[in-house]
């Protein structure tokens, strides 16, 4: 019977390995950048599901079409204020979490 020479390890321990441990630089930016990637995807299918358009998001924020794809597809220099514009056309309900030395400060 031949056997697995493939070990199955945790998604943690492997960007542990390849980005590096949390609280160094290079996994922060890694994790924020997921973050925004999160929040671009989660504005395009909230626009989806309502049968908008770019251009018609845009109108109802005050941007140019141009500007929702560049939030969608995570582009990082968007203004928050845009941003909750945006999830506010959409109806969308936002909630943040805000937390210093692991105590939440704000829901």
């Amino acid at each position: 019977m031949a056997t697995n020479k493939f070990k199955t390890v945790s998604l943690d321990t492997m960007i542990d390995k390849h980005i590096g441990k949390r609280g160094i630089e290079k996994r922060e930016i890694f994790e924020n950048e997921l973050r925004i990637d999160l929040l671009g995807q989660a504005i395009k299918l909230a626009r989806q599901e309502r049968n908008m358009t770019q251009e018609e998001l845009g109108e109802l924020v005050g941007v140019q079409k141009a500007q929702i794809s560049k939030i969608e597809n995570s582009v990082k220099n968007a203004r928050f204020e845009t941003i909750m514009k945006v999830f506010e056309a959409l109806g969308a309900k936002v909630n943040f979490n805000v937390e210093l030395n692991n105590k939440k400060l704000a829901y």
